[in-house]
Protein backbone atom coordinates (compact mmCIF):
# COMPACT_ATOMS: atom_id res chain seq x y z
CA UNK A 1 0.00 0.00 0.00
CA UNK A 2 1.71 3.30 -0.75
CA UNK A 3 1.23 6.81 1.46
CA UNK A 4 -0.60 9.44 0.25
CA UNK A 5 3.31 11.16 -0.24
CA UNK A 6 4.09 8.19 -2.65
CA UNK A 7 0.66 8.26 -4.70
CA UNK A 8 0.80 12.29 -5.05
CA UNK A 9 4.32 11.36 -6.41
CA UNK A 10 3.56 8.69 -9.09
CA UNK A 11 0.15 10.83 -9.83
CA UNK A 12 -0.10 11.91 -13.61
CA UNK A 13 -2.92 13.80 -14.70
CA UNK A 14 -5.34 12.27 -17.32
CA UNK A 15 -5.65 13.96 -20.80
CA UNK A 16 -8.54 16.43 -20.74
CA UNK A 17 -10.31 17.52 -23.73
CA UNK A 18 -9.31 20.67 -25.77
CA UNK A 19 -11.57 22.64 -27.96
CA UNK A 20 -11.08 22.57 -31.51
CA UNK A 21 -10.56 26.31 -31.32
CA UNK A 22 -7.36 24.74 -30.10
CA UNK A 23 -6.37 23.76 -33.61
CA UNK A 24 -4.67 26.21 -36.56
CA UNK A 25 -6.52 23.51 -39.33
CA UNK A 26 -9.34 20.51 -38.75
CA UNK A 27 -9.69 18.55 -41.69
CA UNK A 28 -13.41 17.60 -42.25
CA UNK A 29 -12.93 13.98 -42.82
CA UNK A 30 -11.93 13.52 -39.67
CA UNK A 31 -13.90 11.08 -37.44
CA UNK A 32 -16.66 12.00 -34.71
CA UNK A 33 -16.49 10.32 -31.85
CA UNK A 34 -19.29 11.04 -28.82
CA UNK A 35 -18.07 11.19 -25.17
CA UNK A 36 -20.08 11.01 -21.68
CA UNK A 37 -19.45 12.07 -18.18
CA UNK A 38 -20.07 12.83 -14.99
CA UNK A 39 -20.11 16.83 -13.47
CA UNK A 40 -19.39 17.09 -9.89
CA UNK A 41 -22.91 17.01 -8.83
CA UNK A 42 -22.92 13.62 -10.89
CA UNK A 43 -25.18 14.54 -13.70
CA UNK A 44 -24.19 13.07 -16.72
CA UNK A 45 -23.45 14.81 -19.44
CA UNK A 46 -22.14 14.23 -23.38
CA UNK A 47 -20.10 16.25 -25.92
CA UNK A 48 -18.41 15.11 -29.51
CA UNK A 49 -14.77 15.23 -30.00
CA UNK A 50 -12.11 14.11 -32.93
CA UNK A 51 -8.83 13.02 -31.99
CA UNK A 52 -5.63 14.83 -33.52
CA UNK A 53 -2.00 13.22 -32.05
CA UNK A 54 -3.73 10.89 -29.54
CA UNK A 55 -5.49 14.85 -28.21
CA UNK A 56 -9.00 15.17 -28.15
CA UNK A 57 -10.51 18.26 -28.97
CA UNK A 58 -14.23 18.85 -28.39
CA UNK A 59 -16.51 20.04 -31.21
CA UNK A 60 -19.57 22.16 -29.67
CA UNK A 61 -22.87 21.63 -31.55
CA UNK A 62 -22.69 25.51 -33.04
CA UNK A 63 -19.80 24.26 -34.94
CA UNK A 64 -22.05 21.55 -37.06
CA UNK A 65 -24.47 24.31 -37.73
CA UNK A 66 -21.86 26.65 -39.28
CA UNK A 67 -20.05 24.06 -41.34
CA UNK A 68 -23.39 22.42 -42.74
CA UNK A 69 -23.95 25.79 -43.83
CA UNK A 70 -20.60 26.09 -46.05
CA UNK A 71 -20.49 22.48 -47.52
CA UNK A 72 -23.83 22.98 -48.61
CA UNK A 73 -22.76 26.42 -50.54
CA UNK A 74 -19.27 24.70 -51.15
CA UNK A 75 -18.91 20.66 -51.25
CA UNK A 76 -15.54 20.68 -51.82
CA UNK A 77 -13.82 22.22 -48.61
CA UNK A 78 -11.45 20.70 -46.85
CA UNK A 79 -10.14 22.55 -44.45
CA UNK A 80 -11.35 24.80 -41.19
CA UNK A 81 -10.85 26.62 -38.49
CA UNK A 82 -12.48 27.58 -35.49
CA UNK A 83 -12.37 31.05 -33.65
CA UNK A 84 -13.96 31.05 -30.56
CA UNK A 85 -14.72 34.42 -28.54
CA UNK A 86 -16.19 35.52 -25.38
CA UNK A 87 -16.67 32.43 -22.33
CA UNK A 88 -19.17 30.43 -20.14
CA UNK A 89 -22.31 30.92 -21.77
CA UNK A 90 -21.41 33.92 -24.07
CA UNK A 91 -19.23 31.81 -25.98
CA UNK A 92 -19.02 32.37 -30.13
CA UNK A 93 -17.78 30.05 -32.11
CA UNK A 94 -17.09 31.08 -35.49
CA UNK A 95 -16.17 29.07 -38.49
CA UNK A 96 -13.80 29.90 -40.73
CA UNK A 97 -13.20 27.90 -44.71
CA UNK A 98 -9.55 28.06 -45.91
CA UNK A 99 -8.25 27.40 -49.10
CA UNK A 100 -6.40 24.19 -49.89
Amino acid sequence: MATLKESAEAYVETAKTKNIADLDRVSVILDVKSKTLKTKEGEEFSFDYVTIDEEDYRVPKTVFKSLKIMLEDNPSLAFFRVRKTGAGLDTVYTVIPLMQ
